[in-house]
Protein backbone atom coordinates (compact mmCIF):
# COMPACT_ATOMS: atom_id res chain seq x y z
CA UNK A 1 0.00 0.00 0.00
CA UNK A 2 1.48 3.29 -1.04
CA UNK A 3 0.64 6.87 -0.11
CA UNK A 4 -1.97 7.15 -2.87
CA UNK A 5 -3.76 4.05 -1.55
CA UNK A 6 -3.74 5.61 1.91
CA UNK A 7 -5.21 8.85 0.53
CA UNK A 8 -7.95 6.84 -1.22
CA UNK A 9 -8.85 4.90 1.92
CA UNK A 10 -8.85 8.00 4.07
CA UNK A 11 -10.92 10.02 1.60
CA UNK A 12 -13.55 7.42 0.75
CA UNK A 13 -14.66 6.50 4.26
CA UNK A 14 -17.95 8.32 3.99
CA UNK A 15 -18.92 11.05 1.64
CA UNK A 16 -18.64 9.04 -1.58
CA UNK A 17 -20.26 11.17 -4.29
CA UNK A 18 -23.80 10.42 -5.33
CA UNK A 19 -23.91 11.60 -8.90
CA UNK A 20 -23.86 10.33 -12.47
CA UNK A 21 -20.11 9.54 -12.42
CA UNK A 22 -19.19 9.04 -8.75
CA UNK A 23 -15.83 7.37 -9.37
CA UNK A 24 -14.81 10.18 -11.73
CA UNK A 25 -15.77 12.80 -9.16
CA UNK A 26 -14.01 10.95 -6.31
CA UNK A 27 -10.94 10.46 -8.48
CA UNK A 28 -10.86 14.14 -9.38
CA UNK A 29 -10.88 15.14 -5.71
CA UNK A 30 -7.90 12.79 -5.21
CA UNK A 31 -6.14 14.14 -8.33
CA UNK A 32 -6.40 10.71 -10.00
CA UNK A 33 -8.08 9.46 -13.13
CA UNK A 34 -11.29 7.46 -12.80
CA UNK A 35 -9.51 4.39 -14.25
CA UNK A 36 -6.62 4.72 -11.79
CA UNK A 37 -9.02 4.98 -8.82
CA UNK A 38 -11.04 1.94 -9.90
CA UNK A 39 -7.87 -0.05 -10.65
CA UNK A 40 -6.41 0.76 -7.24
CA UNK A 41 -9.66 -0.14 -5.46
CA UNK A 42 -9.83 -3.46 -7.34
CA UNK A 43 -6.20 -4.23 -6.44
CA UNK A 44 -6.78 -3.40 -2.77
CA UNK A 45 -9.83 -5.69 -2.74
CA UNK A 46 -7.96 -8.51 -4.52
CA UNK A 47 -5.02 -8.28 -2.13
CA UNK A 48 -7.38 -8.00 0.88
CA UNK A 49 -6.05 -4.60 1.94
CA UNK A 50 -9.75 -3.82 1.72
CA UNK A 51 -12.28 -6.53 2.46
CA UNK A 52 -15.21 -4.54 1.18
CA UNK A 53 -15.90 -1.34 -0.73
CA UNK A 54 -19.49 -0.23 -1.08
CA UNK A 55 -22.39 1.52 0.58
CA UNK A 56 -23.70 0.62 4.00
CA UNK A 57 -27.44 0.03 4.03
CA UNK A 58 -29.77 -0.22 7.00
CA UNK A 59 -30.81 -3.82 6.37
CA UNK A 60 -33.70 -3.82 8.82
CA UNK A 61 -35.33 -0.76 7.27
CA UNK A 62 -35.18 -2.63 3.96
CA UNK A 63 -36.94 -5.66 5.44
CA UNK A 64 -33.79 -7.61 6.28
CA UNK A 65 -32.18 -8.63 9.54
CA UNK A 66 -28.83 -8.43 11.34
CA UNK A 67 -27.44 -10.46 14.21
CA UNK A 68 -24.10 -10.42 15.98
CA UNK A 69 -22.96 -14.02 16.34
CA UNK A 70 -20.07 -15.89 17.90
CA UNK A 71 -18.47 -19.31 17.89
CA UNK A 72 -16.10 -21.06 20.30
CA UNK A 73 -13.66 -22.46 17.76
CA UNK A 74 -10.92 -24.90 18.76
CA UNK A 75 -7.62 -23.16 18.01
CA UNK A 76 -6.41 -25.99 15.77
CA UNK A 77 -9.49 -25.58 13.56
CA UNK A 78 -9.67 -21.79 13.59
CA UNK A 79 -8.50 -21.04 10.04
CA UNK A 80 -10.59 -23.87 8.55
CA UNK A 81 -13.73 -22.70 10.37
CA UNK A 82 -13.03 -19.06 9.44
CA UNK A 83 -12.96 -20.14 5.79
CA UNK A 84 -16.26 -22.00 6.17
CA UNK A 85 -17.96 -19.05 7.89
CA UNK A 86 -16.54 -16.43 5.53
CA UNK A 87 -17.71 -18.43 2.50
CA UNK A 88 -21.32 -17.62 3.35
CA UNK A 89 -22.72 -14.48 1.71
CA UNK A 90 -24.68 -13.72 4.88
CA UNK A 91 -21.46 -13.07 6.85
CA UNK A 92 -20.63 -9.36 6.80
CA UNK A 93 -17.63 -9.28 9.15
CA UNK A 94 -15.57 -11.82 11.02
CA UNK A 95 -13.13 -11.03 13.82
CA UNK A 96 -10.90 -13.11 16.09
CA UNK A 97 -11.20 -12.40 19.80
CA UNK A 98 -9.22 -13.58 22.82
CA UNK A 99 -12.16 -15.18 24.61
CA UNK A 100 -13.88 -18.55 24.84
CA UNK A 101 -16.11 -17.21 22.06
CA UNK A 102 -13.14 -16.46 19.85
CA UNK A 103 -14.86 -15.86 16.50
CA UNK A 104 -17.36 -13.00 16.19
CA UNK A 105 -19.21 -12.10 13.02
CA UNK A 106 -22.30 -10.31 11.77
CA UNK A 107 -25.03 -12.11 9.88
CA UNK A 108 -27.05 -9.97 7.49
CA UNK A 109 -29.96 -11.40 5.58
CA UNK A 110 -32.59 -10.11 3.18
CA UNK A 111 -35.46 -11.36 5.36
CA UNK A 112 -35.62 -12.05 9.12
CA UNK A 113 -36.11 -15.79 8.49
CA UNK A 114 -32.71 -15.77 6.83
CA UNK A 115 -30.93 -15.46 10.17
CA UNK A 116 -31.91 -18.87 11.59
CA UNK A 117 -31.29 -20.39 8.16
CA UNK A 118 -27.77 -18.92 8.09
CA UNK A 119 -27.13 -20.13 11.64
CA UNK A 120 -28.27 -23.62 10.64
CA UNK A 121 -25.86 -23.58 7.66
CA UNK A 122 -22.93 -22.53 9.85
CA UNK A 123 -23.72 -25.12 12.51
CA UNK A 124 -24.07 -27.84 9.87
CA UNK A 125 -20.81 -26.84 8.16
CA UNK A 126 -18.72 -26.39 11.30
CA UNK A 127 -20.34 -28.69 13.85
CA UNK A 128 -20.16 -25.78 16.31
CA UNK A 129 -22.98 -23.98 18.13
CA UNK A 130 -23.61 -20.45 16.92
CA UNK A 131 -24.35 -18.02 19.75
CA UNK A 132 -26.65 -15.33 18.35
CA UNK A 133 -26.94 -11.91 19.99
CA UNK A 134 -29.87 -10.02 18.48
CA UNK A 135 -29.79 -6.25 18.64
CA UNK A 136 -31.73 -4.81 21.57
CA UNK A 137 -31.05 -1.14 20.92
CA UNK A 138 -29.38 0.67 18.06
CA UNK A 139 -26.58 3.21 18.38
CA UNK A 140 -24.81 5.00 15.56
CA UNK A 141 -21.06 5.21 15.86
CA UNK A 142 -19.31 7.01 13.04
CA UNK A 143 -15.87 5.49 12.72
CA UNK A 144 -13.13 6.31 10.26
CA UNK A 145 -9.77 4.58 10.36
CA UNK A 146 -6.65 6.40 9.22
CA UNK A 147 -4.71 4.32 6.70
Amino acid sequence: MDETDRRIINALQGGFPICEAPYREAASALELTEVDLITRLQRMLETRILTRFGPMYHAERMGGALVLAALAVPEADYEHVAGQVNALPEVAHNYRREHTLNMWFVLATEIPAGIPAAIDKIEAATGLKVHAFPKLKEYFVGMNLAA
